[in-house]
């Protein structure tokens, strides 16, 4: 069985196409986990909505409570990370990460932000040991075959690699460097854009976006099958 961690991070409680002023990235997050239930109806889904539940952001208690070895921990200080486990935990468990990241600013939404300052831990999803030769740090997730699909939304156009403004997208590279640095190297995205012009090229980007899920879905359900396969002769 699969386990995928399905996060939401738009402001928006709603998803487009359903209800007026709907989240677009929310819309594409729902449409992947759908099109993945109809492939493989066993799998398990957590849920984590952090646009309109945000995790709490990092404070100065929270990072001394973070930087203390597990042993010398005070009971504050596991009541501190209490939230950042039960995050990372989650992110642990997840095999496949579909996170629904809008463009805010030419960022990530606060919310999500703080999502990932609660889940880049030391000694948890990144080693790091100022004695060691060369690079200090190392990742603590990689070789997990975990996998990442990024979908978002953004109001103007021509933010992908090559295009006019590329150089202000600061999202799929924020999110392609953190998750990397903790080892989740394998990364897919997919967004809507044109939310602003509110025109037909808004349906058509959405339309392209949901026909690239339904892709997306069958390529990664198959990549699984097949590694389950591999992995057990007697299934191939």
């Amino acid at each position: 069985m699969t386990t995928l961690l399905h996060i939401d991070a738009s402001a928006r409680p709603g998803r487009s196409g359903e209800q007026p002023h709907g989240s677009h990235s929310r819309r594409l997050t729902a449409r992947f986990i759908e099109r993945w239930r109809q492939a493989r109806p066993g799998d398990r889904i957590l849920y984590r909505d952090v646009g309109q539940h945000p995790p709490s952001p990092v404070t100065g208690e929270w990072i001394h409570a973070a930087f203390t070895k597990p042993m010398e921990r005070e009971p504050w200080m596991h009541e501190a990370l209490a939230e950042s486990d039960a995050l990372v935990d989650e992110l642990l468990e997840a095999d496949v990460i579909v996170a629904g990241v809008p463009m805010y600013n030419f960022g990530v939404p606060a919310g999500f932000k703080a999502y990932i300052d609660n889940i880049v831990r030391v000694g948890r999803t990144f080693g790091f040991d100022r004695s060691r030769q060369g690079v200090p740090y190392w990742p603590l997730l990689a070789d997990m075959g975990k996998r990442l699909v990024v979908l978002s939304a953004r109001g103007d156009f021509g933010y992908e690699s090559g295009q006019r403004i590329a150089h202000i997208n600061h999202v799929e590279p924020h999110m392609r460097t953190v998750f990397g640095y903790l080892g989740i190297d394998d990364m897919h995205s997919i967004a809507v854009e044109y939310d602003e012009f509110a025109d037909a090229r808004l349906q058509a980007s959405l339309s392209h976006a949901e026909q690239r899920i339904e892709t997306l879905v069958e390529e990664l359900t198959i990549s699984l099958a097949a590694g389950h396969e591999a992995r057990n002769p007697a299934y191939s």
